[in-house]
């Protein structure tokens, strides 16, 4: 139901201020009689009765115009005053979601992602691409679902908060390079700044999906700490572990492949922390990860659907001041009854 209200009512106080200045600011100026010297003078007319009647016919239509000049006077007052208040109507906007899981999906983006050690079509691929493959599919099947975007390398970042708009979240993931959170890996960081964005959702529906590597270089959490307060929290942690166990795997770095000895994937970390959360630990290149993780989510309580009504305001200044133009407009039609008019009757 639409509403009507003024921003600013107190600005209501100024509408009487045009009826109490004449006694706030009186006119002390001094009278006719004292500015000449208190001697009277008086202009005599061989016909002052003809003149009287000549312009008795237009003085009830000058004190006509008087009073319609002081109440054009006031409604320009007026109404300058009530567009100053800023009048306002509340338009109601409904919001419904349905039911769904809230999914956060946590993505390492440290440069330990740069590894070349999958194949596809008989080329090398990085971690990264394989994760924008595996996630994007993913994001595109959850329909109804609302999913957030969290990176984490030296830091942990939220990029994309939850939200229904999967095609957002899945453009967002497409543009993720490898090091652009740091070129370390803060594994705990990002699972404990998951669990602080979960745990204010409805239970039953926490989902975290961890894609690392499993080793933690930097942060201020233990993935095992962070993996405790996920399961406090009733969030669940499914993990996909990305890399292999080769003792020098090749890495792009810095324009040119080179072969480093510490980039194996610590899977025994990455399995306790699906274990401590009640989840579920996969590997990247496993095909059914995907089926099977879509299909254990879909066993757990959906979140109940929720209907959220904001009122936002539309501004409704444009009529009073519409008005007050025309109120001008009167003025400049129906000039006569001022006070100097007056004054020059009197004085003749």
């Amino acid at each position: 139901m639409t509403a009507f209200e003024f921003h600013w009512p107190w600005l209501a106080l100024l509408l009487p201020l045009p009826f109490l200045l004449p006694w706030l600011w009186p006119d002390r100026r001094p009278a006719a009689e004292e500015q000449s010297g208190g001697q009277r003078v008086t202009l005599r007319h061989p016909r002052i009765e003809a003149l009287k009647d000549a312009y008795q016919v237009r003085r009830p239509r000058r004190q006509l115009a008087g009073w319609l000049h002081k109440a054009l006077l006031y409604l320009l007052w007026a109404a300058l005053v009530l567009a100053l208040m800023r009048p306002q109507c509340l338009v109601p906007h409904t919001e419904v979601s349905t039911p769904g899981y809230d999914i956060m999906l946590a993505v390492d983006a440290s440069h330990s992602m740069d590894a070349l050690d999958f194949t596809q079509d008989g080329s090398q691929v990085s971690r990264m691409q394989v994760v924008k493959g595996v996630m994007g599919r993913f994001i595109d099947e959850r329909a109804g679902d609302r999913i957030g975007l969290v990176l984490f390398g030296t830091g942990a970042y939220v990029l994309a908060p939850l939200t229904l708009d999967r095609f957002a979240v899945h453009q967002l993931l497409e543009g993720v390079v490898p090091s652009i959170a740091g070129g370390s890996t803060a594994l705990g960081d990002a699972i404990a700044l998951g669990v602080k964005k979960l745990r204010d959702r409805p239970e039953g529906s926490r989902v975290m999906i961890l894609i690392a590597d499993g080793d933690n270089t930097a942060g201020n959490f233990q993935p095992l700490e962070a993996a405790a307060l996920a399961r406090m929290a009733d969030i669940r942690i499914y993990v996909i572990g990305v890399g292999s166990k080769r003792e020098r795997i090749p890495i792009l770095h810095e324009g040119k492949i080179e072969y480093w000895d510490d980039l194996t994937m610590d899977e025994d970390t990455l399995q306790r922390i699906a274990d401590i959360t009640g989840g579920a630990y996969f590997r990247a290149t496993d095909t059914s990860a995907l089926e099977e993780i879509s299909r254990r989510v879909g066993e757990l309580e959906k979140t109940e659907t929720e209907t959220r009504t904001a009122y936002l305001p539309e501004p409704l200044y444009r009529w009073p001041l519409g008005l007050a133009l025309l109120a001008l407009l009167g003025l400049g039609v129906f000039p006569e009854g001022r006070r100097r008019f007056v004054r020059r009757e009197a004085s003749a």
